[in-house]
């Protein structure tokens, strides 16, 4: 199985059963020793686009919304077993032409990790796709609050749902973890891994 390393803050790194390393959104906390394979960029605010701070295997793939949005359309991806597909990622601080989400398989898992974004419209039909997995923005500044995450928690009905990007400038903040009430919740503190 593919474990993921909470990194901190909108940031994580999954390595998959054959070793292959995906970071999504890299800026925050440690663990970033792993040469890159994969890297996914959910949009250019500069808490979420730090590329170069990992080393890069040899033919590393970097996907930014540049790739995985074009002219409207969301792409989808296939990287050595590594399937993407890019979603709907906006609210008043974030533009919908230049954010996206990305669903992600990996080792037969189906991972929703949200980038920063309130409720989206494609997430009425999420639940059809029963994802194992989701990671929800929840600070209630720049992207949804609590409530509002667990309200998409409930529209998207992945089997557990991870909150991040919770204190603007900190890593982490166990009471706003607590906030989020959705019931398929699991908080994950940096630093702490699991198996996908």
């Amino acid at each position: 199985m593919a474990k993921l390393l909470y990194q901190g803050h909108g940031s994580c790194r999954i390595v998959t059963d054959a070793g292959f390393v995906v970071y999504l959104d890299p800026f925050a906390g440690e663990g970033y020793d792993l040469p890159a394979n994969l890297i996914f960029v959910t949009h250019q605010h500069h808490d979420h686009n730090e590329v170069d701070k990992m080393p890069h295997a040899s033919g590393c793939v970097i996907i930014t919304e540049k790739e995985a949005l074009i002219g409207g359309r969301y792409n989808d991806f296939v990287v050595s077993g590594v399937r993407a597909k890019a979603v709907e990622a906006y609210n008043q601080n974030h533009r919908r032409e230049s954010s996206v989400g990305y669903i992600l398989t990996i080792d037969g898992k189906s991972f929703y990790f949200a980038g920063d974004t309130s409720t989206t419209e494609q997430m009425q039909a999420m639940a059809a796709l029963k994802l194992d997995w989701a990671m929800l923005p929840i600070d209630g500044i720049y992207n949804m609050g609590p409530e509002e995450a667990a309200r998409c928690a409930a529209l998207i009905g992945a089997k557990k749902v991870i909150p991040i990007h919770m204190k603007p400038g900190g890593l982490f903040d166990p009471e706003m973890a607590e906030k989020f009430n959705a019931p398929n919740r699991l908080i994950l503190r940096p630093g702490e891994e699991i198996q996908l």
